[in-house]
């Protein structure tokens, strides 16, 4: 008879760790119709670590694991397993239709140590659902609200275009002085984190047509600061 618990080392409770935090962002993207439910395989009985929007099936943290969520563990267990999880319709106490998935969280030596089990509440009303993904639902943070967002297919592509972006902003702003637009592009460039990518002041410093010491002077006058 196997023990219904798994021995965790500490990488393996710092990989659930960062899961629980994950779940956190993707559950104020996806919105209330959504359930997250992360269990830690250290204790079947009480194997539910972090639960989000819970109401769907009742559950809290505490939880134990379910009879299915058991019975897909020993499938994905196998040799031959789909190491992505496994996706299916069920339902939920009070007879209500949920679509879900139960993935497996590995840990050191490739074990499972954790289920990540999404639920989606197929009885959410479409205005609820979609109003999650419309300006006119729920708000994002304000900062990040209409944000500007470089989708490049590379990091050369990415630093090109965010410093050209960056260009022709400075260049359009009346108020800025001629003899003010390079270190205004490096400035900005360095508050969006751009010179912590491989080749940014090289690059940087040809784009603008400057040498490279130059740039780094820039970067340097600003950590002082």
């Amino acid at each position: 008879m196997k023990d219904h618990h798994v021995k965790l080392t500490e990488t393996d409770r710092e990989i659930l760790k960062s899961y629980s935090t994950m779940l956190e962002g993707l559950s104020m993207y996806l919105g209330e119709g959504y359930e997250l439910v992360l269990h830690s395989l250290e204790d079947y009985s009480s194997s539910a670590v972090k639960v989000i929007h819970g109401l769907h099936t009742g559950r809290t943290e505490g939880a134990p694991l379910t009879d299915l969520a058991l019975n897909l563990l020993e499938e994905m267990q196998k040799e031959d397993a789909d190491s992505r999880g496994i996706t299916y319709f069920t339902h939920n106490k009070k007879g209500e239709p949920l679509k879900s998935v139960t993935i497996p969280v590995r840990g050191e030596k490739d074990r499972i140590i954790g289920l990540l089990c999404i639920n989606f509440y197929l009885n959410t009303p479409f205005s609820e659902y979609i109003s999650n993904f419309v300006a006119c639902g729920l708000k994002p943070q304000e900062q990040y609200e209409n944000r500007k967002e470089n989708f490049s297919s590379s990091s050369v592509e990415l630093l090109e275009d965010m410093v050209e972006e960056i260009r022709r902003e400075v260049i359009e702003d009346k108020d800025i002085l001629t003899s003010n637009r390079n270190k205004e592009i490096i400035q900005r460039l360095y508050q969006k984190g751009i010179y912590n990518m491989k080749d940014a002041v090289v690059r940087t410093a040809e784009i603008l047509g400057i040498s490279k010491n130059t740039v780094y002077l820039h970067l340097r006058n600003l950590e002082q600061e």
